[in-house]
This record gives structure tokens, C-alpha cells and sequence, in this order.
């Protein structure tokens, strides 16, 4: 299974890559602990290797970076890399919806891949599992200091700037099965009686799209 997955790591424990792959719509055990260790060693890694290239770079141009190196396009994109599409274990109903393709499941399942490597060796091999993947993505990096600061943040700086308070965020509703939930946010500015909603299978996702409309709507009044 590693070498069909074109793996830059060799399992001494197979069952640890195993869990990895398998969603949650198969079943119990599943990947879902995998994902959130995999999760928080992919944002440690970025940030050190972040850290260490760019000594002269501030925090909020660092952290816009990371945001960038770990987005799910980019856990997607190193899917696509590995192949894992087809090594996904998915529950019937995720099958006949094509989950495999979703971009979604791929990077969450890109994250617990990071996780069972941690686990099946240590730190340093997670690192360079990590870097293997990732240093195409480090190398092709804009100038740092002009990455675009993402909607939530602009739209927040915007309207501090101006002296005004930063909008709310509400949950509107989630729909669908709990291994395909669709999300809905409401972004609320009252003071320019601007609301927007934005929907993702993510509640991060559709904070940033609500924000992004609410962004679009206040540009034009001011």
C-alpha cells in the first residue's frame, strides 16, 4: 500500500496507515484523531520551516504564508501527488457520491497520513515527510510580504481601521450527513446594515466567503 501510494516513508506498522485512510464513513476506527494530530504537526513544521527561510519576515506575513502552505488546496494538491484517491476507505454512501475526488476528504486524509508517519517513527521523519511534499510548494511562494491577507482579516482590519467594531459571525444551519456536512455562516456588520451568508463544507470556509462578501459590499459604501 505505501509504495502504490507513492509514500516517502516506509511503514514498519501498517495498521497505523490503515487508519489513516479509512473515513468516517466507514466506520469505526476511523481517521478523525489521526487528522486533528496531523493537523497541528503540519502547522508546527510549516511554521518552523517558515521561520527559519525568513528571518526578516513579521508575524503577520508568516502566518499569512503558513495559511497558505496549509490550505486544503494545497493538502489536495499533495493527494493528487501521492495518489491517494484510490486508497480512500469510504462507506458505500461516499462511494456512490464520488467522496474520493472530494478535496476535502483527500486533505483531511493527507493530514492523518502526517500523523500515522509521527507515530510510526518520530518528529524529525514527520519533518521530512512533511518537506518532501512541501518544498515545491515553499519554493513557489510569492514574496511574502505581498501574500494576500485572507477576507476575514481584511474585512476586520478595514473596519478597525476606521474606528468601527469587527463584524460577527453566526451559524446559520448545517446540512447533510455528518461525513458531508455543509456549513452556513452569517458575516453581520450592523453599524452598515451589511449581512451576508456564506456556505462550504467547512465553518472556517464559510466564514471566509461570508467575509468576502460582506468585504465586496463595504468597499462600495465607503
Amino acid at each position: 500500500m505505501a509504495n502504490a501510494l507513492r509514500l516517502a516513508h516506509t511503514f514498519r506498522d501498517g495498521e497505523l496507515l490503515q487508519k489513516a485512510l479509512r473515513h468516517r464513513s466507514a466506520g469505526a476506527p476511523h481517521n478523525e484523531r489521526f487528522e486533528f494530530l496531523g493537523d497541528a504537526l503540519l502547522n508546527a513544521i510549516i511554521a518552523q520551516e517558515l521561520f527559519r527561510r525568513f528571518p526578516k519576515a513579521d508575524e503577520g506575513a508568516l502566518t499569512r504564508a503558513r495559511a497558505e502552505l496549509v490550505r486544503e488546496s494545497a493538502l489536495a494538491g499533495v493527494a493528487q501527488t501521492i495518489d491517494l484517491a484510490g486508497h480512500l476507505q469510504l462507506g458505500p454512501g461516499e462511494l456512490k457520491s464520488g467522496g474520493h475526488r472530494r478535496a476535502s476528504i483527500q486533505a483531511d486524509a493527507v493530514e492523518a497520513i502526517i500523523a500515522a508517519v509521527f507515530l510510526d517513527s518520530d518528529m524529525a521523519t514527520a519533518h521530512a515527510f512533511v518537506l518532501h511534499y512541501w518544498e515545491p510548494l515553499l519554493q513557489a511562494l510569492p514574496p511574502i510580504s505581498k501574500i494576500v491577507k485572507d477576507p476575514k482579516t481584511r474585512l476586520q482590519e478595514l473596519l478597525q481601521g476606521r474606528g468601527h467594531e469587527v463584524p460577527t459571525y453566526e451559524l446559520a444551519g448545517e446540512t447533510g450527513p455528518d461525513h458531508a456536512r455543509e456549513f452556513s455562516v452569517r458575516c453581520i456588520i450592523p453599524q452598515f446594515s451589511i449581512e451576508t451568508q456564506g456556505e462550504a463544507s467547512s465553518r472556517r470556509a464559510a466564514e471566509q466567503i461570508a467575509a468576502d462578501m460582506a468585504l465586496t459590499r463595504l468597499l462600495e459604501r465607503l
